[in-house]
């Protein structure tokens, strides 16, 4: 596994460098791995990336973008849309020259359009937002504030809100309530019951199950190879 960097485009035509994670030996099947978002990522990302380790020794090549705002990026991320995860998704798709995709639970709602893959329990932008505001209420209820979510969201989208450890914008916000995952013919949603196993992103803290990540890589690589 190495880190590599891929060209991502900026508001008003330019472009930065965001790392990625890769697998990469120059392979036929090249996976682009969109990864989970906000507090889901930290969850997934070892099985997200145990998950490309598996792939790798099946004979298939991985990336895994970093999105602008996330990780290692130098972007701010209250200064970013869902549309700029868009761009970026679709910037490293082309300069990794990728022939197939991984989307796990919400980055299914950033894939770009014309490549075949998967959508691991891809999930509605607002039930992202709804999640991430029941746990902003549940916090401050402890605190003893009292916060309700409709509140939190007309100050959201007015102002920009912080939601799990995470400042949205207003737009960001906004395009999230609207977000739909993909729904592409050649898209094969994989359910978490097909998996098997409590999903990892409902547990408390990050967490890991080696039987998920070899069920997840078992069902991909099977579907490359079909």
């Amino acid at each position: 596994m190495t880190s590599e960097s891929y060209p991502c485009p900026l508001p008003g035509g330019a472009a930065a460098r965001e790392y990625a994670l890769s697998f990469d030996k120059g392979r036929a099947v090249r996976m682009l791995v969109v990864p989970a978002l906000f507090d889901e990522a930290n969850k997934l990302r070892h099985l997200t990336v145990e998950v490309m380790r598996r792939l790798h020794g099946a004979g298939i090549d991985c990336f895994l973008p970093d999105l602008p705002g996330t990780n290692e990026s130098l972007r701010d991320l209250a200064g970013v849309e869902l549309e700029d995860w868009r761009m970026a998704v679709e910037a490293a798709a082309r300069h990794f020259g990728a022939t197939h995709l991984l989307a796990l639970r919400g980055g299914g709602l950033l894939v770009p359009g014309g490549l075949p893959g998967w959508l691991y329990a891809p999930v509605k932008g607002a039930s992202l937002l709804k999640t991430m505001l029941r746990a902003r209420i549940l916090a401050s209820r402890e605190a003893g504030l009292e916060e309700t979510s409709e509140a939190l969201l007309e100050r959201g989208l007015e102002q920009g809100l912080e939601l799990a450890g995470f400042i949205l914008s207003g737009e960001m916000i906004r395009q999230l309530q609207a977000a739909m995952p993909a729904g592409d013919a050649r898209l094969t949603v994989i359910e978490q019951d097909l998996v098997e196993g409590r999903p990892l992103w409902l547990r408390a803290e990050p967490d890991h199950d080696p039987a998920q990540a070899d069920a997840l890589a078992a069902i991909v690589s099977l579907g490359c190879k079909a």
